[in-house]
């Protein structure tokens, strides 16, 4: 009887992109950093054994410590003989329980996570409640009542295509503008459950955070809803509220 062997798997270059959800509570942000865990350094290491070889993996956003994702978008290329179709089950068998790999695809030479991406969705979860032990990774707790009606007013003069150097925080890479797009922002409360959803086809350094965090402001009455549109008009970061801490952030989508 003839012997039947293992079918050999030719090794190939690939480029892959990858949708991953973590929660960063244990994390330095998503940029690999010496002698601090990273999602990308964790990502690396096990994709660098299921691959047999270093890869870098280039990621959608740069996330920032403690800040979520729940569709962050990555990319990487190499010579390697696993199957795509093997990759994820693989990779999430080794990695870190507070990352998985959603889906892995195969993609055209040259595609890039973060330089060919549309836009993205960002969600921001804040709880108008006395701080709950079991959520304080998950989201800004704030115990004074919150106007909500307020805060949707307020959110109103953020949509459309703005200079938000207000909301930019010092810290971030150097950017050729601070020009960005807002497409769309809503603010939804069920309850003591308050969900901020903002679309853009960018943002800068904590945009997201300090945007919620001056609605958060508003809510409290500590500025007035046409406020906004004042601060977007000035340009200056000190006229705009706090930066909400990055618990509550979640980084939702990547469009491509």
């Amino acid at each position: 009887m003839e012997k039947q062997t293992e079918p050999k798997i030719e090794n190939r270059e690939r480029n892959i992109l990858l949708t991953i959800e973590y929660d960063g509570t244990g994390f330095s942000g998503w940029q690999i950093q010496p002698n601090a865990p990273t999602i990308q350094g964790e990502v690396q290491r096990v994709l660098g054994i299921i691959c047999g070889c270093p890869v870098t993996v280039d990621g959608a956003s740069r996330t920032d410590a403690g800040v979520h994702a729940l569709g962050q978008r990555a990319t990487f290329s190499g010579v390697f003989g696993i199957p795509t179709e093997n990759m994820m089950r693989a990779a999430n068998n080794l990695m870190d329980d507070s990352i998985r790999i959603k889906e892995v695809q195969e993609v055209p030479k040259g595609f890039h996570a973060r330089f060919d991406a549309k836009g993205k969705k960002y969600i921001y979860h804040i709880v108008n409640e006395s701080l709950n032990p079991f959520g304080r990774y998950r989201s800004y707790y704030v115990e004074r009542h919150l106007n909500i009606e307020a805060m949707k007013e307020g959110a109103k003069y953020v949509a459309g295509t703005h200079d938000f150097k207000a909301f930019q925080a010092a810290g971030g890479y150097e950017r050729e503008t601070t020009v960005r797009t807002v497409r769309t922002i809503g603010i939804d409360a069920r309850g003591t459950d308050i969900t901020m959803e903002i679309v853009g086809d960018g943002f800068l350094y904590n945009m997201v955070r300090i945007i919620a965090g001056t609605l958060v402001d508003i809510g409290l009455g500590r500025m007035l809803p046409g406020d906004m549109g004042s601060i977007i008009a000035g340009k200056e970061r000190r006229h705009a509220g706090h930066t909400a801490p990055p618990q509550g952030l979640y980084l939702a989508e990547v469009y491509y």
